[in-house]
């Protein structure tokens, strides 16, 4: 049998067993084997791959990072400190037209840089933001809005899990990664507050002002922030000042998270033993993910499914440019669909060599606007993970409510997608000059 028939068929047998509610990571790895074995004819070598993968990834020193920024996030919210920023921003600017639902993107920005997930962001913000704008009166659309696409900083902001495993899949260096998406998380950080403006500005009585803090209570409230403030730091500038490696920041980030939650005791050994098996369960669940989409990738490799995806995308002779545009609607579809990390290692096989071979375009950019894409999908109608994770914390808020205040910043996300494409120095200048 042709082996672009083979890799077809495997494709569309991992997307049935998806469909079938097989784990991801175990659907990529059945048909990966399947696959290999139908092509090489050898069954042995085929499962062997099981174990290979698997010794390859824990033993991989790269991988070791995932599970230490997990916990740092986990600690991070147990300990309190994801309230912390969020708390001065409203002390900041709470009292504007609007200021709540701004102070709660830049705590969705602070909480996203410490633990790197989109849900747990939007998850630990619900609890925190939302009954504080809903004692302000913010009606419950723009504040559930807000929350939800906030969340999706988590993964664009570093250090972030996703870039991690897309680092780790292309083999690309992880701190270029981070680098890369400073600049993005802050254009997006800005761009979702000018959508709070117009959205303000148009309806006021969606956001009214509230009373304004004195300078008195702004400063006992910055001075209680310095938690989260130091643990930033300390990463931030270990890692960039190149004083640690990532391996060490993400090390020394779950130590003092650690101590924090101990110091305001918020850990004893009953909240200690939930967050390790919490994080614990995440791991396995990544590495399950990571492992089979080594073994698939094997298989993909083996059809030359991805050169026959170049050439054919060649021979059409369409703008580079609107390959990319054709790319990024895919991907925001699948993140509608798919949690980001499945939409990223289920398609990488294919289009990583298209877009970086094929079309020449620079890996780290790629990786930037993947994620941006990806996370644009999370809040999607009329699937949008993020929006399905507030609606789960807040039953009685309903789904179209939700949906209607993402609008706003869906529109600043279609933007932000368009100015990264376009203007590729927006996620490549600080690589390239530090």
């Amino acid at each position: 049998m042709d082996p672009i028939i083979v890799g077809l068929l495997g494709f569309a047998g991992m997307l049935s067993l998806i469909a079938l509610h097989v784990p991801i990571g175990i659907a990529m790895a059945m048909a990966g084997v399947i696959g290999f074995a139908v092509l090489t004819g050898n069954l042995s070598a085929a499962i062997a791959m099981f174990g290979t993968e698997t010794a390859g990834a824990i033993s991989s020193p790269e991988l070791v990072i995932i599970p230490m920024f997990l916990l740092m996030g986990a600690f991070a919210g147990t300990s309190g400190l994801a309230g912390d920023l969020y708390r001065l921003s409203n002390a900041l600017i709470g009292h504007r037209k609007g200021g709540l639902a701004v102070a709660t993107i830049a705590g969705c920005g602070g909480f996203g840089a410490a633990c790197g997930s989109s849900i747990a962001t939007t998850a630990t913000m619900a609890r925190i933001a939302l009954p504080e704008m809903e004692s302000r009166n913010y009606a419950q659309s723009l504040g559930a809005g807000s929350i939800a696409a906030g969340g999706t900083l988590g993964s664009l902001i570093p250090p972030s899990s996703i870039m991690l495993i897309y680092a780790f899949l292309t083999e690309q260096f992880v701190v270029d990664l981070f680098i890369a998406g400073i600049l993005p998380g802050l254009l997006t950080i800005g761009i979702y507050i000018l959508a709070i403006y117009v959205v303000v500005r148009r309806n006021p009585a969606l956001a009214p002002a509230g009373e304004r803090a004195t300078w008195g209570q702004t400063a006992r409230v910055a001075l209680s922030t310095w938690g989260i403030i130091l643990v930033i730091g300390i990463m931030t500038v270990g890692l960039y000042g190149g004083i640690f490696t990532v391996t060490e920041a993400a090390a020394a980030g779950v130590l003092v998270t650690m101590l924090f939650a101990f110091a305001r005791g918020k850990l004893d050994r009953a909240s200690l033993r939930r967050t390790v098996a919490e994080t614990a369960y995440s791991v396995g669940m990544l590495y399950t993910i990571l492992i089979g989409a080594h073994i698939f990738s094997n298989f993909v490799t083996l059809t030359q499914l991805p050169s026959a995806l170049i050439e054919g995308i060649v021979s059409l002779d369409l703008a580079p440019l609107l390959v990319i545009m054709m790319l990024a609607l895919m991907y925001i579809v699948l993140g509608a669909i798919f949690d980001s990390i499945a939409a990223m290692v289920i398609t990488l096989p294919f289009v990583f060599p298209l877009v970086t071979v094929g079309l020449g375009y620079d890996p780290i950019w790629w990786g930037i606007v993947m994620i941006v894409v990806i996370e644009i999908g999370m809040i999607t109608p009329p699937i949008g993970i993020n929006v399905f994770v507030m609606h789960g914390v807040r039953r009685d808020i309903p789904l179209r409510t939700i949906f209607r205040g993402i609008m706003p910043f869906l529109a600043a996300d279609i933007v932000r997608l368009l100015l990264i494409i376009l203007f590729p120095a927006i996620a490549l200048w600080l690589p390239r000059t530090m």
